[in-house]
């Protein structure tokens, strides 16, 4: 939230420049206000950027409570990011591998255990680790994997031909940076 709440409406570093129209902006908005108005919890709240000259909307972070809100499920295409707290990662697993399209999942951690534990589970065919939006490039999928609505027959939409039918082909993103390990701060760099 903190990182989020410095961002500025504009083109340059640190930055959010405006959505690509104005029926756009009234979407992301729409989604924002019925979030709200189902009892989400608007923990940062950029529906005020749209009072400028423009089709500007501000980061947005959305408390989820209830796991069918469509804001969780449908790309929205603008500046929210919707949390939904879940038990476990049994219920975290089972959630991302249900979702009917399987494009991309992705795990911040510190902890090398977890990201493993969690790229070997998800079903997804583009997978990040500390990557928000990891989209490799070909030959490597770009969608998702067996029994979702984004795999396209044997092949995927960017993918070479001579990638065989029985063949998942995955690429997982990282990005570690400096943690303490309780006796001195450790650059792990050299693992990326």
């Amino acid at each position: 939230v903190k990182k989020a709440s410095a961002l500025t409406p504009g083109q340059g570093a640190h930055n959010v420049g405006p959505v690509i129209d104005a029926a756009s902006q009234q979407r992301i908005l729409e989604y924002i206000n019925n979030a709200e108005k189902s009892g989400c919890k608007i923990i940062l709240d950029g529906r005020s950027w749209a009072e400028r000259e423009g089709t500007w909307v501000g980061p947005t972070i959305i408390v989820h409570t209830n796991p069918a809100d469509p804001a969780l499920h449908d790309e929205i295409f603008g500046p929210v990011l919707s949390v939904l707290a879940v038990k476990d990662q049994e219920e975290a697993i089972r959630i991302e591998n249900t979702n009917p399209y399987g494009n991309a999942a992705a795990i911040y951690t510190q902890s090398g255990g977890v990201a493993d534990w969690f790229t070997q589970r998800f079903r997804a065919g583009m997978i990040g680790v500390n990557i928000g939006i990891p989209v490799p490039r070909e030959p490597f999928s770009f969608g998702g994997m067996y029994g979702t609505l984004s795999k396209f027959g044997e092949h995927d939409i960017t993918g070479e031909g001579a990638m065989r039918f029985f063949t998942t082909r995955r690429k997982i993103t990282t990005k570690w940076s400096k943690f303490e390990t309780g006796k001195k701060e450790e650059d792990i760099s050299q693992f990326k």
